[in-house]
Order: structure tokens, then sequence, then C-alpha cells
């Protein structure tokens, strides 16, 4: 018993001379650790922020959102909802054109008309303060400070919306929902809701959001409520919205970024323990005499493991505690690289929860780690303190060996317990385990078929350096297992993180290189159209498309009308589309299934028509079906001849559905006419002639679009690659550990090659060729096998297509060689200064 309780005194003493080298343990645990305190840190605070601001976000306990032209029937309902005591407002939105009188330039603007009390809950900040209670005195506007500059205005001056002109009377500073970067596209601005009609902006093929919030009495059960509502609405297929949904949209919203963030917690803490069991085999291989000492004087192989066991715990410990902190430093930097396009403000808080997990999951994933090799001291034998040839450790076959395979089963099943409780989903949880396992199982396989070439291929008259470098791969004692495995393992989690974070971020990319055009007009009505094309013509400026838009409702499918289906979606017969004619293909879409309709009327009366093959997907519709659409309160039907894949990305108008010129040329349509504009200053000037002639008619400066996404892209780009920094630095300290393991068998090769007249320079060429071809197998290995686990990771985390980065990831591969051979020599810089006299002594 008094043995066992020296264990804790003896751990302490034995560690004090290899403490420097236990650093790289727990530094290789600390980061990720951190990495996953700081993402689940900042995951809670975005929840914790979403639940708080989703009543100030929604503005009011429900919302009713309804179109034009379901407008009247669902203010009916609102309109009985006041008189039984319930709070009603009224926002309706829109994009219009604002400009100064006689001022030069125009600004493309998100109009928000409100009605008295609106917003119930939140707070709209301005400057000076106070000033939006006192919107509804007046016709006064609230504008953004970018649009003060924008239109070169002042506190105090008009603006003019269409036909109408407000004063201005103070600047937003603060809006719940909104994203400031977006912004730049088109400023909020406020005005009073009773002064909207006099702006004569709502026309024909006019978009605009009518919504009304509802503030309920205290104590009322909103979700009772909202049923209870909903089946009043049905008729006026206007839609309800609670602040339960307004969470699950903003969570749905964020949700690819928290999945990738998810899976760089789980690379960045596998990562770190695949650092932790090489650190602790390189470790227990200096230990071997020290072991064997013990031995000699009376401690059982229980008391030798317990001292080691207690060592790698207590430094499990200590490190998941400095990641811990680190981490929790690091959730601070998350919303200065995040802000900016979250539409809410989130407040930073300590997590204790993710604090406590880190300490557990880090110190149970070191331990778990680090005690597949600490079994091994178990088998040092006493002769090895006498004798230094007595084999260390006997290396009993692993199944014969019952305590390593309950410790790497343990293993296992940590790995799969947090790799589903990171996905979120048990199905992709295990999926990346197996996907896991068999990469380290082909990682395996490669280091055995390199082990085994090595011999095979060498041959006599190659260069001696060489031949000896390379038959270090399958010498007795060799390390090429264990530094295939662990620098292939790193390759393989590094180089798929950075293919799914490229592709992610391919996802979001915008391109607008098929198309010239740089300024887009839209809600230009039939008889403005003309106007418009001669003001742009007058400027020099092509007319590059005059593109139709005739607003219609899907009323049947196959004479089946959509209001009473029971299997589609509920949107189906809400959705207003916006659809176009015309006889050819744009360059943006391919017809993947039927053919291309034809021009001509069929002999019954019914057009072709085309539809984009997602949103036929979601109808569950098939070639050939027959859609009967209501246009204006006209029945048109059509039979659908093909369906076609459109790239939405690209900056020209596309379509749900297009239809043959014949069909709908005569009905009520309004315009969007594009044109490329030579410079700023000729947008501009086109822009402002255009408002000044047609008040109701929007444009919008396609450069400026481009470069607000672009810096959106930036941000998003910059938060992905922050957060994969953990992981790419605890990849190093794995290069680190998986070298290091092997440096005690190197220092001996090293003196022994010096004893027998070997030079410096040729020792640095043999290790030079063997670290070469173990980087060489490992990295290329990693990278092929990244290429399956990013697309496995793509299809069924992301849900997204996947396409490989071959260029990237061969020059990451390349790289990390170049690593592997730079880190092999530094930390072999011992051999370089170690005796020959040192290996008569280990004789």
């Amino acid at each position: 018993m008094k043995r066992w309780l020296a264990i804790p005194t003896l751990a302490w003493r034995e560690s004090r001379n290899s403490r420097k080298r236990l650093v790289l343990f727990m530094s290789a645990i600390s980061i990720g650790v951190a990495a996953l305190v700081a993402i689940d840190a900042y995951s809670g605070n975005l929840t914790r922020s979403v639940r708080e601001q989703s009543r100030a976000l929604l503005g009011g306990d429900l919302a009713v959102n309804a179109r034009q032209t379901n407008r009247p029937s669902v203010d009916s309902v609102l309109d009985t909802l006041t008189r039984h005591g319930i709070g009603v407002g009224h926002v309706v939105s829109f994009a219009s054109m604002a400009a100064v009188p006689n001022g030069a330039t125009t600004k493309l603007v998100q109009v928000r008309a409100v009605s008295p009390g609106v917003p119930f809950y939140g707070t709209i900040e301005t400057d000076p303060a106070g000033r939006y209670s006192a919107l509804q005195d007046g016709q006064f506007i609230l504008i953004d400070p970018s649009l003060l500059v924008a239109l070169d205005a002042h506190v105090g001056d008009k603006i003019v919306l269409g036909y109408a002109q407000f004063t201005i009377i103070g600047t937003l500073k603060s809006v719940p929902g909104d994203v400031s970067v977006a912004s730049s596209i088109g400023p909020r601005v406020y005005i009073p809701e009773r002064y909207l009609a006099e702006t004569r902006l709502l026309t024909f093929g006019s978009r605009a959001d009518y919504q009304g919030l509802l503030k309920l009495p205290a104590g009322t059960n909103s979700a009772t409520f909202a049923k209870a509502l909903k089946s009043q609405l049905d008729s006026t297929k206007g839609r309800i919205r609670s602040v339960q949904d307004t969470e699950r949209n903003l969570t749905n919203s964020i949700k690819s970024l928290d999945r990738f963030l998810g899976i760089v917690g789980l690379v960045a803490l596998l990562l770190g323990g695949i650092g932790v069991a090489s650190a602790i085999y390189a470790y227990v291989a200096e230990k071997n005499d020290t072991v064997a000492t013990l031995r000699c004087v009376g401690a059982t192989s229980s008391q030798v493991l317990g001292i080691y066991v207690l060592e790698a715990a207590a430094l499990g410990v200590i490190g998941a505690m400095i990641g811990v902190a680190l981490g929790t430093a690091a959730q601070f930097a998350l919303p200065h690289v995040l802000g900016g396009f979250l539409p809410l403000d989130v407040t930073i808080r300590l997590e204790p929860r993710a604090m406590i997990t880190g300490i557990v999951v880090g110190a149970w994933t070191a331990m778990m780690f680090a005690l597949a090799p600490l079994l091994g001291v178990r088998r040092v034998s006493p002769l090895q303190a006498i004798r230094k040839n007595a084999g260390g450790a006997s290396r009993a076959r692993l199944w014969n060996d019952v305590p390593r395979m309950v410790a790497i089963a343990a293993l296992a099943a940590s790995v799969v317990a947090i790799a589903v409780q990171r996905a979120d989903s048990v199905r992709n949880g295990v999926g990346m385990s197996a996907g896991i396992a068999a990469a380290l199982i082909v990682l395996w396989l490669s280091a055995a078929l390199i082990s085994w070439l090595a011999r095979k291929v060498i041959r006599e008259q190659w260069p001696f350096v060489v031949r000896q470098g390379v038959a270090n791969l399958y010498r007795p004692a060799n390390q090429t297992r264990a530094v295939v495995l662990s620098l292939g393992f790193g390759a393989f989690l590094i180089s798929t993180l950075y293919l799914v974070q490229t592709n992610l971020l391919r996802q979001l990319a915008v391109s607008g290189e098929a198309s010239r055009a740089n300024l887009v007009f839209f809600d230009v009505q039939e008889d403005q159209i003309a106007g418009l094309d001669s003001i742009v013509r007058a400027s020099r400026s092509p007319v590059i498309q005059r593109v139709p838009i005739v607003p219609m409702k899907l009323f049947a499918i196959n004479g089946t009308p959509v209001a009473a289906s029971k299997t589609l979606p509920p949107w189906a017969a809400r959705r207003e589309y916006r659809s176009s004619y015309r006889d050819s293909l744009g360059a943006s879409e391919k017809v993947t299934q039927g053919r291309w309709f034809e021009p001509a009327k069929w002999k019954n009366g019914v057009y072709e028509a085309s539809m984009d093959e997602n949103i036929a997907g979601e109808l569950k519709l098939k070639i050939g079906d027959t859609l009967t659409w209501d246009v204006q309160g006209a029945r048109v039907p059509v039979v659908l001849s093909s369906f076609r894949q459109v790239n939405w990305a690209r900056f020209e108008p596309n379509f749900f559905v297009l239809f043959p010129t014949a069909a709908l040329e005569h009905a009520p349509k309004s315009f969007v006419l594009l044109t490329e504009a030579k410079d700023a200053m000729v947008r501009a000037r086109l822009q402002r002639a255009a408002v000044d002639r047609y008040p109701n008619a929007s444009s919008l400066d396609l450069a400026q679009v481009q470069e607000t996404i672009g810096k959106i892209l930036a941000k998003v780009s910059l938060a992905i690659r922050f957060m994969a920094l953990f992981s790419l630095a605890t990849g190093a300290l794995v290069l680190f550990s998986a070298v290091a393991a092997s440096r005690r068998q190197r220092l001996r090769e090293g003196v022994l090659l010096k004893t027998l007249g070997a030079t410096r320079a040729q020792i640095g060429r043999i290790m030079l060729a063997e670290y070469a071809v173990l980087g060489a197998i490992g990295s290329a290995t990693g990278m092929l096998l990244s290429i399956g686990g990013a697309w496995g990771a793509m299809h069924f985390i992301f849900e997204a297509p996947f396409s490989p980065a071959i260029v990237p990831t061969v020059a990451l591969t390349l790289f990390m060689m170049a690593l592997t051979i730079t880190i092999g020599l530094l930390s072999s810089r011992d051999v370089f200064r170690e005796t020959p006299m040192a290996a008569l002594r280990e004789a």
C-alpha cells in the first residue's frame, strides 16, 4: 500500500528531467482543446443571442406576411384582431431610388413604411437620440448614415422617394436584424406608412412585402394563438411567423458555418490526440532504462504503469486547462472576425459548459490516446538496465495483449462518441468515424507496403546514403508505420479540412463574368420602357437586355388545384412567380431533361414551357405534366417540355419558369433593362436621369453589388481560415511528435555510423533520404484519402456538390513533405553533435 501511495511522488520526481519534452504533449492537446472551447463558447453565445433577440428581430410576438395581391384579405383578418384588443402594426418593405432635390446622384434604398408603435419589441437607435419616436409626427424620414455620404445630404435636407419628399430628421445607428456589410447595397430608410400612397411607388409589378406585427396580451400562449390564427389565414394565403420561427430560420441560415466549425473542432481535437500519442510514444521509448531500473529495485509492472499513467493524466488535465484559457481568449476575437454579416449582435460571455466540456473532453482524449503507448512499459524487462540489447519492451502481438486491445477499443468508442456529438447527427458522426477508421487502415497498409517495397527495390548500385536511408524503412525497430500513420493521418485531416473550406467558399462565390451589364433598371412599366431605352442610348450606352416580367401564381397541376393538394409543400399555393418569356435559352442555363419548347402553338391551344429543375423536383413534377397558371386572373395552361439547370449566381435575370413569347406577350408586365455604362460617373448620371423622368423605376449598380458581395465573402473566408489555423498549428505539432518518436533510434544509428567512419554530411543525406520517402508516402496517401473524406463531408454533412482543388492540394502535400524533412533534420541535431564514444558507452 505504501508503494502505491508513493507513486505521485515518484511520478513528480521522474518527470523533472523530461518536462521540456512533455511540453509537446501539453501543446498538442492544448491547441485542440482551444479550438473546441472557442467554437463551443461562440456557438453558445450565438444561440443565446438568437434566443434573446428573436422577439426584437421579429418586432412583435407574431408576424403575418402578405403580398400586394392578397393584402386586402389579410388586412381584414388583422382588423378583426384589433377590435379584440390585440396590438397590430404594419410594415411595408420595398426597394426604391432615393435622391436629393436637384442633386447629381441617386441611391437604391430599402424603404420601410411603418405604422405608429412599430416595432413592439427592440429599439431602433438614432442620431440624434430619440428621433425614431418623432418619425410619425410629420412627413419625415430616418436614413442610414452611408446614405448621407452617398447623396451629399445633411440632417434637415429633403429626400425624394418617388413623387414625394421627406425631411431628414436623423440617421439610424442600430436596427435589429441589420447586416452592416449588406446594407451598403441598399441602406434602410424609415418613413411613416400613412405617406406611402403619396410616393406612388407601388405600381403594377412592384415587389413589396407587407407585414402585420402582433403584440399579444400578457400571458397569451403565442404558439396556441398562432395555430388558431393560421386557420383563419389559410383562405387569404397569408403566412404567419412566430418568434420560434425566427430563431429556427436564423439557426438554419448559419448551419453550414456551424457544421464547418464543428468539423474544425473535431479535426483539431483528433490532431491533438495524434500528437499526444506520438509524444508519449517517444517519451516512453526514452524511459526504457528508467523503467528497467525501477523494475530492478522492486517496482511491479502495474506500479510502473501507474507512475506514467498519472503523469499523462496530470499533463492531460493541465494541457486541457491551458487550452480552455486559450479558447476562452479566442472566442472574444471571433465576433470581430464573424461580425458584419450576422443579422444580430452576439454578446460574448464566459460559457461554463464549454469550459467544463473542454477540460473533460481534452483530458479524456489525452488519456485515451496516451494509454495504448503507455501500456508498453508493462513489458520492459529488468535486464534492460544492464543489457542495452535486451529488447526493451516485449513485442507481443496486439491481439494477445488484452489491456492494449481494451485501450484501443475505448479509444475508438471515444472517437465515435465525440464525432457524433460534433456532427450533431448519429449518421454523420458514425460516417465520419468510419471514414477515419478507413483512413487509418489505408495508412497502415501503405506503411506496410512501403516497408516491403523498400526491402525489394533496394539495389547495390545505388549510392550508399540512399541505400542506408531506404534500408531504415524496414530494419528492426524501424518507425515507418508510426511515422506514416501519424504524418499521413495529420495530412489527411488537414487536407480534408482545406478541401471542405475551399468547396464551402466556392458555394458562396458569385460569377458575373459572362454578363457585360453593370447597371440594371427594374420596376419599369410597359409604357416607360421605350423612354428609358432612349435615355440609355442617349448616354451612348448599349441596351444589353430588355427582359419582361409577368407576375403569376400556380393554380393547378394536371387539373388538380394546388390549394387543395395535401402532398405539395405549403408555399406552392402562396408563391408569386415572376416569370418571363423568350424563345431561346440564355447563357446562364441549360436543358437537363426533355427538350426546349417550340415557339409555335400546340393544336389544342396549350403552350409548352420550361422549368428550373430544382423547383420542379420540390413540386414533384415530370416532363409532360400540365400546369395551369393564374396570370392576373386569367388561366394559362402549359405543358412542361423541359427542365433547366440555372446558374443563379450570374448577374443577369433568371427565372424559375420560362414561356414562349406567344404565350405571354399580351399579358400585363413590367420590365428589367440591363446596360453597360463605361464608368461610375456615367452610371450615376443615367440613374439620376431615369429617376427624374420615371420616379417609380429603380436601378442597381452591379459593380457596387459585386464589391459588397466581395466584402461579405472576405468576412466569411476570414472566419473560416481563422478557425482552420487551430488545426494547422496542431498539425505542425503532430509532425514534430511523429518525428520525435523515432529520435532515440536515429540517435543510436547516427552514433554507430560515426563510429564506423561516416561523416556528418553522409549522415545528413541518409536522414534526408529516409524522411523524404516517409514524407512523400505519408503526405501523398493523406492527400488521396482527403479527396474521399472531403467528398463525404460535402455530400452527407453539407449536402452540397464537391469539386477537388487538385493544384492547391498537391501544393499542400509538397509543403507537408518539405516540412517533414525540415522537422526531421532539425529534431536530429543531437545525432550530429553526439560523439562516437557514446556508442562505446552504450555497448
